[in-house]
């Protein structure tokens, strides 16, 4: 439900410059790399082509999601089903943290070109083989089996996406990095808002009083229809961003960037990703390991920041929270799930827009630790709402007995989602603000931050095994 972390930094302008120039001095042509758009033909493609990227590198995590009734409706009645999403989101973000520290380390043996083009296609088909198990009922272990593998093999090829991605981008300059972040801020209201709508329709003319019958009797019809619908449309969308990505590597001014990386690795050259670094920084054989342990070690407050946010968002988040059923019993627990995914989102979007605006802003490491520490109050709100309590012998009465105030809880969680992450990326790569960062030190901060993120969304995944064990 949240953001995906950026292995790849962004230089000044002056330093893109500088990169241009080295690489038309090796004989590669870089007049068409420039990110402004009198060097760049076809911008608006470039930039739209980036932003469909964005939102594919998030896409199937929220849409993994916002089908949480539909696997909870598989495995009813089986010993999986309180666990099953703190089981697959553990997995997924797992796999991910390990595919992803995998790829940036190999990130110089392969282009990023091939690696888009390849995960791209594996991640539709593995989407739309979701969308057909709509179709198939089998037993709730091999459905779990085949749930947990689908989840791995996704998070492998959302690994290879994000960090080739980030690559690419980085290449044709900090505008497509800029775009790609808005496509990863929008695609989580996008998925939502198309579950929802998924939901209204597989509801459509169906009474209060039918609602209410089909949650007793345990009827999936509405489940396995919505569920069809935002897998069918997530395997559209991804299609339309690999024809997109597949034509723009055509256009010769994306070429002479992207494919510039296998030219230079065919020849024996320096690597053109390492341009994008100062020149004391390009051979990492030299990089002391203890310069990134001085830089974790200065701005620790912040990274503890970042990771925390994230550990009490996943930790609740959907494991938790996609167990909360409607109070009232005119509404079906699919809309009502579907619905809180959007309000979340919703506030994770406003939360990291919060921060555009400078009155806005915190710098003091502190005080952004205090807001991170604060937002331990979100487990205990949503314990106390109306959770599914399976393991419960009797009914026991929510304390916070309210659907509106559960969502406003939930709006609150993503607004301090996406506002105390965003504050804490901020302040720890800001020369200007942080005084515990040096200037040769702004790269490292910004990919340690990166990783923050991938840490805090696994250690969330796993801590929600200990919330759910509260219930």
């Amino acid at each position: 439900m949240t953001a995906s972390p950026a292995t790849y930094c962004v230089t000044p302008s002056s330093e893109n410059r500088a990169y241009h120039s080295n690489i038309h001095e090796a004989g590669v042509d870089g007049g068409e790399l420039n990110s402004t758009s009198e060097r760049i033909p076809n911008e608006a493609q470039t930039k739209w082509t980036y932003f469909l990227l964005g939102c594919a590198t998030l896409l199937p995590w929220n849409a993994l999601t916002n089908a949480s009734l539909f696997f909870f409706s598989r495995l009813a009645g089986s010993p999986f089903y309180p666990t099953f999403i703190s089981y697959w989101s553990s997995a997924y973000m797992v796999t991910k943290l390990v595919c992803q520290f995998y790829c940036t380390f190999t990130s110089k043996l392969s282009s990023p070109s091939r690696r888009i083009l390849m995960s791209m296609i594996a991640m539709t088909l593995l989407v739309t083989s979701l969308c057909l198990s709509t179709f198939v009922r089998g037993t709730p272990s091999t459905f779990f089996a085949f749930a947990l593998f689908i989840a791995a093999s996704v998070a492998v090829a959302d690994g290879y996406l994000c960090t080739a991605a980030y690559a690419g981008a980085a290449l044709l300059g900090t505008s497509c990095l800029r775009i790609m972040f808005s496509g990863q801020a929008a695609i989580g209201v996008f998925v939502s808002a198309v579950q929802v709508a998924s939901s209204m329709i597989a509801l459509w003319g169906l009474s209060p009083k039918s609602v209410s019958m089909d949650v007793m009797v345990g009827d999936d019809h509405a489940e396995d229809t919505a569920t069809r619908i935002l897998f069918g449309v997530s395997a559209v969308f991804l299609c339309i961003t690999l024809f997109a990505y597949t034509r723009l590597t055509r256009q010769y001014f994306c070429s002479s960037a992207t494919g510039a990386l296998d030219h230079h690795r065919r020849a024996g050259d320096v690597d053109e990703l390492t341009q994008l670094l100062p020149n004391d920084r390009r051979n990492p054989s030299t990089e002391p390991n203890s310069r990134v342990y001085q830089v974790l070690r200065r701005n620790l407050i912040f990274m503890f920041s970042i990771v925390y946010v994230f550990v009490v968002t996943l930790a609740v988040a959907p494991p938790i929270t996609a167990h909360v059923r409607p109070l009232n019993p005119r509404i079906h627990p699919l809309l009502f799930t579907a619905v809180h995914f959007l309000v979340f989102h919703i506030g994770d979007l406003l939360g990291r827009h919060s921060c555009s605006f400078p009155c806005l802003l915190v710098w003091s490491g502190k005080k952004i630790l205090t807001m991170s520490l604060l937002r331990t109050l979100f487990i205990p709100l949503i314990l106390l709402c109306n959770v599914d309590r399976l393991a419960a012998t009797t009914p026991v009465l929510p304390i916070i007995h309210s659907d509106i105030l559960f969502m406003l809880i939930v709006l609150t969680m993503g607004y301090t989602n996406g506002y105390v992450a965003t504050l804490a990326l901020l302040a720890v790569s800001s020369l200007k603000h942080n005084p515990r960062l040096h200037r040769e030190d702004v790269d490292v901060a910004g990919t340690l931050g990166g990783s923050c993120i991938a840490f805090g969304l696994t250690v969330g995944a796993l801590c929600s095994f200990g919330v759910q064990a509260m219930i």
